[in-house]
């Protein structure tokens, strides 16, 4: 059974349908992505799994569990943190203050010591700058504070939104080997990201969304060589 089912997935924002039965299935110890333009719905899909946007119909399915109704704080608590677009962070506090914020649903305080120094080994470069404020930080490194802070929930599932908007193509390579390994240590990871090269490059399977559809689906390599998305996502080339 897959960790995570999507199953004919709508979301209204008003009149206005974002979502038009979107299914995703996302199985443990993979990496999935969704890629399609801006605005296509990938974003909300996210929104929707974490509970902070409420489905018109359909079904999230976590580990079996119904998510539909939980409030965000209990998703969190089943398993699922999110590294928003735009990162969230909190630019009045402290790197180091963030990442208690990521561990706020947890009791296990050696468990949190572990976890964020595996997260800190991850990101050297948030050791270094534990008590600045994150708002002075560059845009490269609130990503990392972002994905870090959420690795402190401890998920069994990591939902990245956009993880290399706005980032210098360095970066974005640094930002994308991290996942990949965070990936290799047993989370599981549902991706959206515009950069559909690195995200097919990162992925075991991809399903593109255009207009709040599901258009198409198939394992990373397949979709990376389909004309189709060549020509619609990577350039034609």
């Amino acid at each position: 059974m897959p960790l995570l089912q999507i199953r004919d997935l709508s979301v209204h924002y008003g009149a206005i349908q974002a979502l038009h039965g979107v299914s995703v299935d996302v199985h443990e110890g993979e990496i999935v992505t969704l890629i399609g333009a801006n605005g296509a719905g990938k974003s909300t899909t996210l929104r929707a799994i974490s509970g902070l946007v409420k489905p018109s119909g359909g079904q999230i399915l976590f580990d079996g569990r119904p998510l539909h109704g939980l409030p965000p704080h209990e998703i969190v608590r089943l398993g699922i943190a999110q590294a928003p677009e735009g990162r969230g962070i909190f630019s009045n506090l402290t790197v180091d203050e963030n990442l208690e914020i990521g561990a706020y649903i947890r009791k296990d305080k050696d468990g949190i010591a572990r976890d964020r120094t595996r997260a800190l080994e991850l990101f050297p470069r948030l050791a270094e700058r534990l008590q600045q404020r994150a708002g002075t930080l560059s845009g490269g490194e609130q990503q990392m504070l972002a994905i870090a802070r959420a690795l402190l929930a401890r998920p069994r599932l990591m939902l990245l939104d956009e993880p290399s908007l706005g980032l210098a193509p360095r970066i974005v390579q640094t930002i994308f080997a991290i996942i990949r390994e965070i990936n290799a240590t047993g989370t599981t990871i549902l991706l959206v990201e515009q950069n559909a090269h690195m995200a097919l490059r990162a992925a075991n399977r991809g399903y593109v969304i255009e207009v709040g559809r599901v258009v198409l689906s198939d394992d990373a390599k397949a979709l990376a060589d389909s004309d189709e998305v060549r020509r619609a996502y990577l350039g034609g080339h």
